[in-house]
């Protein structure tokens, strides 16, 4: 397609005006395409429908008949053509859209107000400084507390025929609850197992079940969290009508060698002890790596200074939206039944991912920005091994997923991990 830049005009932070123009023999060819795909729906007195001849056809309806369904056809390369010309990056939003002229003899001239991404500085990444504060050490202590976790987890419960709640116990029980003396939906079950101490609910909940007795009724007063994810009972007293069925307490098993048969491939209480040791080992380690990286994370992004556009931050938030919807999907429920379950809405949902998205995307331009200064680039066989890895996940080949997402995403999506392994591996050489 013919097409130029007549100019490129920052007209605000992040805003940018182009003016672009579409030749005469372009807009021409366009006219053409639109009249040979419409001409057979065409009705003229005279003639049979798709008969009638052009001229008679621009003479009947005005010569300009097919110039905006080509104007339409033209404008999206030709916006994408003008910014690639003008360096710039189109951030997904509104753009405002001013016809200057459109005609046969002259061609199209329009301009367009686009937003793009920011301008970015990076400050001192080289001497960003990490305090781990997870040790990857295993104590006795924590030892025992991992075979005491399991020796719990393989109790035996017991049902008594009479006695009070106990910290440790397992209660079933049917409970109502009500704010303002009204029931809310979701606030009521029955036949519910809940075992004191493990905070399942919110707090002070399991804590009033505490010697209260079998077959006992009562009520009991909680307030919920004012981070509540159902945001109309978020910070809202509540009592709730309880009714304990049973009660169950838990008998431990003794750790020997026999029990260390039952609940392993080991032989030997001294063999699973020592296994279990290096599990948790490696677990400590790979707590304190995801530390490290959280907090090298966050220190990085503070070190990002730009004036990011909000269209930026909305369109991160409505991407973390799809990913809790397809989450939800995967549990089988839509995203309508949990806005009805929760009283929420989907504007109230992306209003609570706006930190996230802002940390996103302020990560996501350092990240970037970091590339061009490390000069970090993708080479042809690593966008190739991308394509084929992730053809394996689509259960396609690379040649058909490569006709499905554009080289320029995949490159973006390599980069990102690159450069943050790039800073990782900085962040990793100062803190030894």
């Amino acid at each position: 397609m013919q097409m130029k830049l007549k100019s490129s005009n920052k007209i605000e932070t992040n805003r940018y005006e182009l003016e672009i123009e579409i030749t005469p023999e372009e807009f021409s060819k366009e006219v053409d395409k639109v009249f040979n795909k419409q001409k057979n729906k065409i009705t003229i007195p005279g003639f049979r429908k798709g008969k009638a001849p052009r001229k008679f056809i621009e003479k009947y309806y005005g010569e300009e008949i097919f110039y905006e369904d080509a104007l339409s056809n033209i404008y999206p390369y030709a916006v994408e053509e003008a910014v690639k010309e003008a360096g710039l990056e189109l951030v997904e939003d509104h753009i405002d859209f001013e016809l200057v002229k459109m005609t046969k003899e002259e061609g199209i001239t329009f301009k367009v107000k686009i937003t793009v991404m920011p301008e970015v500085t990076l400050g001192d990444y080289n001497n960003i400084k990490i305090e781990n504060k997870i040790s990857e050490e295993v104590s006795d202590k924590d030892l025992e507390d991992a075979i005491k976790k399991v020796r719990e987890d393989n109790a035996r419960l017991i049902s008594v025929e009479s006695g009070s709640v106990e910290k440790g116990d397992v209660v079933n029980i049917n409970f109502e609850g009500f704010v303002d003396s009204k029931a809310f939906q979701g606030g009521k079950s029955e036949n519910v197992d809940l075992e004191i101490g493990r905070k399942q609910f919110i707090d002070g909940f399991e804590d009033q079940l505490i010697g209260h007795n079998i077959d006992e009724e009562f009520e009991i007063n909680v307030t919920f969290p004012e981070g509540y994810h159902v945001p109309n009972l978020a910070g809202k007293e509540a009592t709730f009508k309880i009714k304990i069925n049973k009660i169950q307490k838990k008998e431990l098993p003794v750790v020997d060698d026999e029990f260390v048969k039952d609940i392993s491939e080991f032989d030997t209480l001294e063999e699973y002890r020592k296994d279990l040791k290096e599990k948790l080992i490696q677990k400590n380690k790979k707590k304190a790596e995801n530390e490290t990286e959280n907090e090298m994370i966050n220190k990085f992004t503070e070190l990002v200074d730009a004036e990011i556009p909000e269209a930026l931050i909305k369109s991160k938030c409505r991407s973390f939206l799809k990913d809790f919807e397809y989450s939800l999907r995967s549990q089988g429920l839509s995203m309508k039944d949990y806005i009805q379950y929760t009283g929420s809405n989907e504007e109230a949902l992306l209003k609570t991912y706006r930190p996230q998205a802002l940390a996103r995307v302020k990560l996501e331009l350092g990240l970037k920005k970091l590339a061009e200064i490390e000069k970090i680039s993708v080479s042809p066989e690593e966008l190739d091994n991308e394509y084929e890895t992730a053809a394996k996940s689509y259960a396609m080949s690379a040649k058909q997923l490569k006709k499905l997402i554009p080289a320029e995403d995949i490159e973006k999506e390599i980069i990102y991990r690159k450069s943050l392994e790039s800073l990782k591996n900085k962040i990793l050489k100062i803190k030894d």
